[in-house]
């Protein structure tokens, strides 16, 4: 279909720093974004789940973040900026004149159901000389590497290496929402990597070791081996299992992948009863996941006395578990288990968990102890490999270590990188995975890119939580509201009306500084707080205890471009 030129909207309803959804035409929807006297049209909606992008968080320096889950885009380009974002947005032009804001497009790509723009470089532009890039891992990771790469105008071969069957999926939505088919969270299937991205994907193998002296991978103990020119390790992480007795029967169940998710669907049925072993993200997703199924019993134990303690604080941990416990879960807290008992029917099953010298009765179990960073291939390559599997990269996630640091990275889970604070972390969060492989594609490509963003998350509690920032042993907290009145989601009609969940925003304070934000209920204080701490215009702990609101700082005008550019530089 041919382009149009439609008058969307008077010049004087757009202020400078300020976005507006506005119609196009009878069903389409873009995204005016004025920055100075320049006004900038895209798609209306985040690529990611759909947000509507005029709710997040728009920046002089010409970023929209997504209100939802931080994706982040380049108003001027429809560029991706960060992940979780798959793809661009689609950018028309505009123009003002006669007092009217118009924008010319092709309308099918103003529907939110076209509102994903394909990558610069598809599988026309690939070279299929060289030994190119290989990637070994199928995550997030591995998927925004893949895009990144080609986005970037990178030609070479790509070779993505997975032990899982399916190609890169959306693995967010195993535990948030226990989807049990892979084709519905796939990001691409086998044949777009192929035909659009120029990637052979090759699915069910495994990485054994690497031969970095000679550029090679080995897979399953050398029955077949992969020359590269450039490695990306992306393997992210095995679940942990506690070294107790019963540990390994058959229905104690971690997750990780699709087959995981599947078993804990078939279990998790109505009448059973179901014991949870930790008490943070992946445990009380999967709690909130199947809350609503008519278990018999929902019992969850936890070393501290909150769940979500050690990130979030014991104020929201509280606020949490009060929540949980409307909807008939119960906390075995500050426990440790002593030991998991087989069924006297069947041996290979677990019948119950021994805490406290009394025992829980268990039809199944999920054991949710966080997990080991996937690098065991990795030893004896000449890589060092930390004692908590990590490997240590530099602040363009080349490995620091081993006969090849130039042409190996490691990103995601496995990677130990540069913090701003000159720390070195490792964060295990599937947002930081991606934004590694945007950045490697990057740097790959021949634009080298030095990995500094905010870490970003999400959890399905009932309602969403949202965090930005590292705040691992922080300080002190401040809770604006109280997490301690959050309500269950099915109530009266009156109630619903109300507030589901009493708003709160929590500030994590270490060493002085304001350095993560949570929220409730708050959209989209979290995406703005991931800017400010981007760019270094936090508001002091002072300045906040004392009604400080985050979205009251101007970042968005063209009189604080000048301070963004020096900060974001």
């Amino acid at each position: 279909m041919s382009t149009k030129t439609l008058a969307v909207l008077d010049e004087s309803e757009l202020n400078d720093g300020e976005m507006k959804e506005v119609n196009f035409g009878e069903k389409g929807k873009v995204l005016l974004s004025r920055l100075g006297d320049k006004v900038h049209a895209t798609s209306a909606f985040c690529t990611h789940y759909g947000a509507p992008l005029a709710k997040g968080v728009l920046t002089s320096d010409g970023r929209v973040v997504c209100p939802w889950h931080g994706a982040c885009f380049n108003v001027c380009t429809g560029d991706i900026e960060d992940a979780p974002a798959p793809t661009a947005l689609h950018s028309f032009r505009a123009y003002i004149a006669d007092g009217k804001i118009n924008v010319t497009a092709n309308p099918t790509h103003t529907l939110k159901e076209n509102k994903d723009r394909p990558s610069k470089l598809l599988a026309s532009g690939v070279s299929s000389t060289g030994k190119g890039a290989v990637i070994v891992g199928g995550g997030s990771g591995a998927f925004h590497a893949v895009e990144s790469l080609r986005e970037h105008g990178y030609s070479g071969p790509i070779t993505m290496l997975s032990k899982e069957t399916y190609t890169p999926i959306d693995r967010t939505k195993l535990s948030k929402a226990l989807i049990t088919d892979p084709a519905k969270v796939e990001w691409r299937s086998a044949a777009d990597f192929k035909i659009k991205y120029g990637t052979n994907i090759r699915l069910g193998v495994e990485v054994t070791s690497l031969d970095l002296q000679n550029k090679k991978v080995i897979l399953e103990n050398g029955k077949d081996e992969i020359p590269y020119d450039q490695l990306i390790l992306a393997t992210g992480g095995t679940p942990r299992r506690l070294p107790i007795d019963g540990a390994q029967l058959e229905n104690v169940y971690t997750l990780r992948e699709v087959a995981d998710a599947q078993k804990i669907d078939a279990a998790a049925k109505e009448g059973k009863h179901m014991v949870v072993i930790g008490s943070s993200f992946i445990s009380m997703e999967l709690v909130a996941a199947v809350a609503k199924r008519g278990l018999a019993s929902i019992n969850v134990v936890g070393m501290e006395e909150y769940p979500f303690e050690v990130v979030l604080g014991k104020e929201v941990g509280a606020g949490l578990k009060k929540y949980h416990e409307s909807q008939g879960v119960k906390f075995h807290m500050n426990t440790k288990v002593e030991k998991i008992v087989a069924s006297d029917d069947d041996p290979t099953k677990a019948a119950g968990v021994v805490v406290n010298g009394n025992t829980l009765p268990a039809d199944f179990i999920i054991m949710g102890v966080g997990v080991a960073p996937a690098t065991e291939y990795a030893k004896g390559s000449g890589i060092q490999v930390e004692k908590d599997g990590g490997i240590k990269v530099d602040k363009f996630l080349r490995v620091k270590s081993g006969p090849d640091t130039k042409d190996v990275y490691a990103i995601g889970d496995i990677a130990i990188y540069p913090q701003a604070t000159g720390d070195e972390t490792r964060i295990e969060h599937w947002n930081v995975a991606g934004n590694h492989g945007r950045a490697v594609g990057k740097t790959i490509a021949g634009s080298p890119q030095p990995f500094f963003k905010i870490p970003v998350f999400w959890s399905a509690q009932g309602q969403q939580l949202r965090y930005c920032g590292v705040g691992h042993k922080y300080d002190d907290i401040f809770v604006k509201g109280d997490p301690g009145e959050m309500k269950a989601r099915y109530m009266s009609y009156i109630d619903i009306l109300r507030l589901i969940f009493k708003q709160f925003i929590a500030y994590y304070i270490k060493s002085g500084k304001i350095v993560a934000v949570a929220s409730m209920q708050n959209d989209p204080v979290v995406s703005k707080a991931s800017e400010l701490l981007r760019l270094g215009l936090m508001p002091s702990p002072e300045e906040v205890k004392a009604g400080k609101d985050l979205l009251s700082v101007d970042i968005s005008t063209q009189d604080t471009l000048k301070r963004v550019d020096i900060d974001s530089a």
